[in-house]
C-alpha cells in the first residue's frame, strides 16, 4: 500500500455516523453578496447627484408642521409648501445614519445584524386573498390564515424573518386588526417579526402587548424584535402625514423602522431605468431624514423597492427582467452608501404553484441576493404581484433560497478544496471519488440538497404515480400545519392580554 492510499479515510461506520448526524446547511442565512453589479460606480453617482439635485431645488411636498420644524432644525428650509434638503444636509444625514444593528427574535437564536453585504430572505406584503390549499383557488385571507401563515414560517429555516404576509379581511374595526395582526406574530412565532400600524396612536399599545410577551414593561425596548413597516412617502415626491405620525410614535417607543418607498415605473416615476432610480432614491433619502431629524443614528432599513407596472395595461408586475435588475441596482446603491439595504423580489405575477412562479422568484431572489440586498423582502410565499400569498409557495420558497444562499456563497479555493492529494488517491486507487472522505465532508459542507425537488430517473418518477412539485409542497404544508402548534406566550400571559385586549380573538 502506497501513501496515498493508506491515507484513504473514512471507512462505512464513519461514513454512516457522519450522515445519522443530520443535515448540514451549506449555505446558512447571512451569505455576503455583492458580485453582481448592474451599475458602475460613475452611474451611481450620477444617479446620486439627481437624487440630491431632487431634495435640494425640488424637495418634498405636503409636510407636517412637525416634520417642518424639526427638519429646519438640522438645515432644511420650506419656502412656497414645499420642503427642501440642501446637499450638505443630506450627506450628513446619511454619515450619521445607523449602517448596522441587530435585527432581535424573541429568542436570540434568530437574532442577525443587519448591515454590510449579509444578504436574508424574509416575507412581507399585505396580501388580501389567499391561494387555498384545499380548493387550489384565491378567496379572502382571513385572520386564521394569518397564524397558519406565521406557525408555518416557524418551521422554514432559510425564511429569516416574518412580516404579516396578508391582511385579515375579516376584521373590520383597524385598531383591532392591528392588535390582532400582532398577537398572531407573537403567539406562533420566535423569529424576528415585522408589522404595520394604520395610527401612530395604536403603537404604544401594541408595545404593551410585546413588553407582556417578553415579562414585564421595558423589555422591548431591551429586545426589540417587531419592526414597524411604514411608507412616508407618496410618490412622487411627498410625505404621507399618517406615515409620519407612526413613524415619531415608533421612535417614542424604541421601534427598528422599515422605511418603505414603493414607487412604480411609468406611473409613480420616471419609465426609464435611470430617472426611476434617481427618483426614488431621493424619496428614500427624505425617509432616512424623516426618522433623523428626530432621531439621529435611529435603526432604520434603507428600503427603496422598485415596482414595475406592465405600461400596456397599468398592472402591477410582481416579476420580469427589469423588477429583477431595478431591485438588484438598489441594493448595490444602498450598499454604496453604507446604509442597512431592503428591497422586494420574488412577488410572482403567477397565480399558481407552477413553472411561471418558480422562474419569476428565483430569477429575482439571485439576483437581488448576489447584488448583497440585506433584507430581501417578499421573497417567500407570494403570489399574484403581491395580491395573493400560498401555503405551497412558502415551502417552495424556503427550499429555492436556501439554493440561492448557496448560489451567493460561491467556490472557496483552499489546498483543501483543491484537492491534490484526494485526486491522487482516487486516480492510484479505487479510480472515483464515491465514499472518499474528502467526499463526504463536501457532501454537507458544499452542496445545497432539495427536499421536494424531484432528481428521480424517468422510470422511478412514473413508478411513484408521475408527482408534481406543488402536489409534494402542498402535502409538506399539510404535514406541517398539522402537527406543529406552537404557543410561545403560555395560559398566564395570554389569559392578560386578552384581558387587557378584549379585540382579540
Amino acid at each position: 500500500m502506497n501513501e496515498l492510499t493508506a491515507r484513504r479515510g473514512g471507512g462505512r461506520a464513519a461514513r454512516v455516523a457522519m450522515r445519522a448526524a443530520g443535515p448540514v446547511s451549506a449555505a446558512p442565512p447571512g451569505q455576503t453578496g455583492g458580485a453582481y453589479r448592474p451599475l458602475t460606480d460613475a452611474q451611481i453617482g450620477a444617479i446620486y447627484a439627481t437624487a440630491l439635485r431632487l431634495l435640494a431645488d425640488l424637495g418634498m411636498g405636503e409636510c407636517p408642521p412637525k416634520l417642518v420644524q424639526a427638519a429646519c432644525a438640522r438645515g432644511a428650509t420650506h419656502e412656497g409648501g414645499r420642503l427642501h434638503f440642501p446637499r450638505a444636509m443630506v450627506e450628513d444625514i446619511v454619515a450619521g445614519a445607523a449602517k448596522s444593528f441587530i435585527y432581535h427574535g424573541r429568542d436570540p437564536k434568530h437574532d442577525f445584524e443587519i448591515g454590510g453585504e449579509r444578504v436574508y430572505f424574509g416575507t412581507g406584503g399585505a396580501a388580501v386573498q389567499t391561494l387555498d390549499i384545499d380548493t387550489g383557488l384565491y378567496r379572502s385571507s382571513t385572520l386564521a390564515d394569518l397564524h397558519d401563515f406565521t406557525r408555518l414560517i416557524d418551521t422554514l429555516p432559510n425564511v429569516s424573518w416574518f412580516t404579516r404576509c396578508c391582511i385579515a379581511t375579516d376584521i373590520p374595526d383597524s385598531f383591532d386588526l392591528d392588535v390582532n395582526t400582532a398577537y398572531a406574530l407573537i403567539r406562533n412565532t420566535t423569529k424576528p417579526v415585522g408589522t404595520a400600524f394604520t395610527l401612530g396612536e395604536h403603537v404604544a399599545p401594541i408595545i404593551g402587548m410585546f413588553d407582556t410577551a417578553l415579562g414585564g414593561e421595558g423589555r422591548f425596548r431591551e429586545r426589540p424584535f417587531c419592526k414597524a413597516h411604514i411608507s412616508p412617502v407618496i410618490s412622487p415626491m411627498r410625505y404621507g402625514e399618517d406615515a409620519v405620525d407612526v413613524t415619531v410614535a415608533c421612535i417614542e417607543q424604541g421601534v427598528p423602522i422599515n422605511s418603505i418607498i414603493a414607487a412604480q415605473s411609468g406611473a409613480t416615476a420616471p419609465a426609464t431605468l435611470a430617472g426611476f432610480l434617481a427618483q426614488s432614491l431621493a424619496e428614500t433619502l427624505a425617509g432616512l431624514i424623516l426618522v433623523n431629524v428626530f432621531a439621529p443614528g435611529y435603526p432604520v432599513i434603507f428600503s427603496n423597492w422598485p415596482l414595475v407596472i406592465d405600461l400596456r395595461t397599468g398592472a402591477f408586475c410582481g416579476g420580469g427582467g427589469e423588477s429583477a435588475v431595478l431591485n438588484a441596482a438598489s441594493a448595490q446603491i444602498s450598499n454604496w452608501l453604507g446604509l442597512p439595504s431592503g428591497v422586494a423580489c420574488s412577488m410572482a405575477d403567477a397565480k399558481a404553484v407552477d413553472a411561471q412562479m418558480g422562474a419569476e422568484k428565483a430569477l429575482s431572489a439571485v439576483t437581488a441576493g448576489l447584488a448583497g440586498a440585506n433584507m430581501v423582502y417578499e421573497s417567500s410565499g407570494m403570489m399574484a404581484a403581491l395580491l395573493g400569498a400560498s401555503f405551497e409557495a412558502f415551502v417552495l420558497d424556503d427550499e429555492m433560497l436556501g439554493a440561492v444562499q448557496r448560489t451567493i456563497r460561491g467556490v472557496e479555493v483552499t489546498d483543501e478544496t483543491l484537492g491534490y492529494d484526494a485526486i491522487c488517491e482516487a486516480v492510484l486507487g479505487e479510480g472515483h471519488f464515491l465514499g472518499s472522505a474528502q467526499t463526504m465532508a463536501a457532501m454537507e459542507r458544499d452542496y445545497h440538497w432539495p427536499r421536494l425537488a424531484d432528481r428521480d430517473a424517468p422510470v422511478t418518477w412514473a413508478e411513484k404515480g408521475a408527482p408534481d412539485i406543488r402536489g409534494r409542497a402542498r402535502e409538506k404544508a399539510r404535514d406541517i400545519l398539522a402537527r406543529h402548534h406552537p404557543d410561545y406566550l403560555g395560559a398566564a400571559v395570554d389569559a392578560d392580554l386578552r384581558g387587557r385586549f378584549p379585540g382579540i380573538r
